[in-house]
């Protein structure tokens, strides 16, 4: 694994310094397997989706490298699930959402219908207009006037 650094600029976003003392701004880890296989297969990178660093095992990173990645890991996979939809959003674009997640009560505003779509028959994504993304594991596990609300955008 080549030399590498991490740091934090002054919008918290995280940058790498290679080897050759090169900046990458806003670059982001990505796991290969981040549910079977979550400590391996790392991927660190640039703006524009290039790999510039591969960690076969955070295992083998220094601790406070390691701390930095998987905070920023934390941060990218950060995904609220979708209990239950307070409110029924108005059918003009954007639409204020207010639902109950597995993190607490939030609002959101949805740019358009596009922003919602089936990942799966029974699994639903919704993307606010911050890029944030919500997920509905199953449409089905939801409470009658959640699933009518939801219908009207799918």
């Amino acid at each position: 694994m080549p030399a590498f650094n991490l740091e934090r600029d002054t919008r918290g976003h995280l940058v790498l310094i290679d080897e050759h003392g090169e900046r990458y701004p806003d670059a982001a880890p990505v796991r290969a397997f981040p549910l079977s296989d979550p400590l391996h297969a790392v991927s660190i990178c640039d703006k524009d989706g290039r790999e510039i660093v591969y960690i076969d095992s955070l295992n083998d990173l220094e601790p406070r490298t390691r701390d930095i990645v998987e905070e920023a890991l934390g941060q990218r996979e950060f995904v609220p699930v979708i209990l239950k939809i307070l409110s029924a959003p108005p059918r003009t674009e954007p639409a204020l959402w207010q639902v109950e997640t597995d993190r607490g009560v939030t609002s959101f505003e949805v740019e358009s219908e596009d922003s919602i779509y089936r990942r799966e028959p029974r699994q639903v994504s919704v993307v606010d207009v911050r890029g944030i993304r919500y997920l509905i594991p199953d449409t089905k596990k939801l409470d009658p006037k959640s699933q009518r609300v939801l219908e009207r955008f799918l």
